[in-house]
């Protein structure tokens, strides 16, 4: 049996489809990592400001809730006031009565003042905690944008080690779902998987 070494040199060259395959595969799997990554950045950018909005509207319904306390104790002692004077009126002489009926009028605007305000300060610190509900409502589309899009790239980088195509469309997946989530956190959509975000959360 004679070896032919230009066969077997011939043979040893790599195949030009095989690697103009692969290099296909790769270029689609960079291109998507390059958009994905782009689109990640931008999702968090916007994330972040969630989170600082969501900081705040929760700084501040803690805020109205010290002071709807404070008012609260404010309209409790006045209102003990005005039970005072007006237990102790009866009793007082002629000459003091005047006295008496200005402190109570006083007290009884001072109880009705503070009642007031510390309706207004609740009132606040429902908006603040309705404020805060819908910015985690968007701030729970980022998460789970971020983590499919994790997922897809984790799934993109195995694909270019691999060099199979399956894999790639099995990468898609995680990918628009992801870009989903991230349009409608982006968007302001209603997309919202209550099951899915309750497992993460």
């Amino acid at each position: 049996m004679a070896l032919d070494p230009l066969e077997s040199a011939q043979s040893a060259e790599p195949d030009d489809t095989a690697f103009s395959r692969f290099r296909k595969l790769n270029q689609c799997v960079a291109i998507t990592v390059a958009l994905l990554a782009t689109f990640m950045g931008i999702c968090k950018v916007k994330d972040d400001n969630i989170v600082q909005s969501m900081q705040q509207a929760q700084a501040n319904k803690l805020d109205h809730w010290n002071f709807y306390q404070a008012r609260n104790i404010r309209e409790e002692v006045a209102r003990g006031t005005l039970l005072q004077l007006r237990l102790a009126a009866p009793s007082q002489p002629a000459a003091e009565q005047a006295s008496y009926q200005k402190a109570i009028a006083h007290y009884e605007q001072l109880t009705a003042d503070q009642a007031q305000k510390k309706n207004e300060v609740k009132a606040q610190a429902e908006q603040d905690q309705k404020d805060y509900d819908a910015a985690n409502f968007r701030d729970d589309q980022f998460d789970l944008a971020d983590a499919l899009l994790a997922i897809a790239i984790s799934l993109l980088a195995v694909t270019a080690l691999t060099h199979l195509w399956w894999l790639y469309f099995v990468a898609l997946v995680p990918t628009g779902f992801g870009v989903l989530m991230g349009l409608a956190g982006l968007v302001g959509w209603g997309i919202h998987p209550e099951a899915l975000i309750r497992l993460l959360s």
